[in-house]
């Protein structure tokens, strides 16, 4: 069983920076992947790393501010994020995938979820 522990939320002011962490133990995976969920909105894609062609994809609203990287030795992924506004506040999820995936930024073609980490941003 795919299990994903996360780790590397917190308060942080906004411009600041934050580093967040999963790492998966388990099973292989094809793809990992984060996404985020504000109160009252749909949970949304941010970025994602795949392991097989070593792609990058990310959501318009964070190119060039957040940046997803693998470890493949700890079988972990990171996402920076700079430049951080009150608008990134949310729970982040980390996600894989065992399967190949068609776009890699829907939140249904991620079967493994980690247990969310709280991001807030202060204005």
């Amino acid at each position: 069983q795919v299990q994903l522990v996360e780790s590397g939320g917190g308060l942080v002011q906004s411009g600041g920076s934050l580093r967040l962490s999963c790492v998966a133990s388990g099973r292989p995976f094809y793809a990992m992947a984060w996404f985020r969920q504000a109160p009252g909105k749909e949970r949304e894609f941010v970025a994602a790393r795949s392991w097989t062609d070593d792609r990058e994809y990310y959501a318009n609203s964070v190119k060039g501010r957040f940046t997803i990287s693998r470890d493949n030795a700890k079988n972990s992924v990171d996402l920076q994020m700079n430049s951080l506004k009150p608008e990134d506040t949310a729970v982040y999820y980390c996600a894989s995938t065992l399967h190949l995936a068609a776009t890699m930024r829907t939140r249904y073609e991620y079967d493994y979820w980690g247990q969310g980490t709280q991001v807030t941003v202060s204005s």
